[in-house]
């Protein structure tokens, strides 16, 4: 069972108290900068974990700001729309409401948090600062952070964990992109050979994972000693990454069949 930190009192809360009720997910993005896709991020994160356990999920995005640049660039993310806020209309009767903020102010930068606390669960997210100059001044969010892969980005974003605040600079998200198309290379070769189960202990280190606090960069650690493990045959490997990926949303598996990887 998913367990996440709620920021009003510091202690884990069950991110679904009731497995098949109704969970609320509501990303409130204060501007639609590299921050703000954070936010949108993480709750997407939440969102795919919660639906890996057979929660039904309504996703809400609350956004005052760029709120069509910001949706346009969630996209190029790989995160999956959420809808607006229902003005007015009585709840759908959820179990559960996750309230995914950003963090308070740091010394390295201004936090987002919301002037009113909201009821439910608090999840924080704190700011990313961004170093990568603009190619041009047309957005808050510039085509130089975003690069060719949007997937590169998504994984710098995900390497930290999310109480954490991020600093982005062209090497890191150069670095990232070279993990990710190392990544699918592997995949693509280890697809070539016969599928074998993923390992119970592997499966088992996973979940723990991501279902503890979700904890992101621990299924990123998961996935590298899978790579250099002496004892997960190469079908397995695929089945792990293939399976990792339903969370991460990283497009592991997209060179299969695309000729010998590089």
């Amino acid at each position: 069972m998913l367990r996440i930190t709620d920021a009003r009192t510091g202690e884990p809360a069950d991110a679904a108290p009731a497995r098949r009720g109704l969970t609320r997910v509501e990303a409130h993005v204060p501007r639609a900068d590299t921050t703000g896709l954070r936010i949108l991020l993480v709750a997407d994160l939440l969102v795919r974990a919660l639906e890996l356990n057979g929660t039904p999920v309504w996703t809400v995005l609350t956004a005052p700001e760029g709120h069509a640049e910001l949706r346009e660039r969630a996209s190029a993310l790989g995160i999956r729309p959420f809808e607006d806020p229902r003005a007015g209309e009585p709840p759908l009767g959820e179990a559960q409401v996750l309230h995914v903020v950003a963090g308070p102010a740091t010394p390295e930068g201004p936090g987002g948090q919301d002037d009113e606390e909201p009821d439910g669960v608090r999840v924080e997210v704190a700011p990313v600062h961004d170093e990568i100059p603009a190619d041009d001044e047309s957005g808050p969010v510039h085509e130089g952070v975003e690069g060719s892969d949007p997937s590169a980005l998504r994984l710098a974003l995900l390497a930290r964990p999310r109480r954490d605040p991020l600093r982005l600079d062209a090497a890191g998200l150069a670095d990232a992109e070279k993990v990710l198309t190392h990544w699918r290379g592997a995949v693509a070769t280890w697809a070539t050979h016969p599928s074998s189960p993923i390992p119970d202990p592997v499966r088992q280190q996973l979940r723990a994972a991501w279902e503890d606090d979700l904890d992101v960069p621990a299924v990123l650690d998961v996935l590298r000693r899978v790579a250099t493990s002496q004892t997960v045959p190469d079908g397995a490997r695929f089945e792990t990454y293939a399976y990792a990926d339903r969370l991460l949303g990283l497009e592991l598996t997209r060179d299969i069949g695309r000729g010998t990887p590089s």
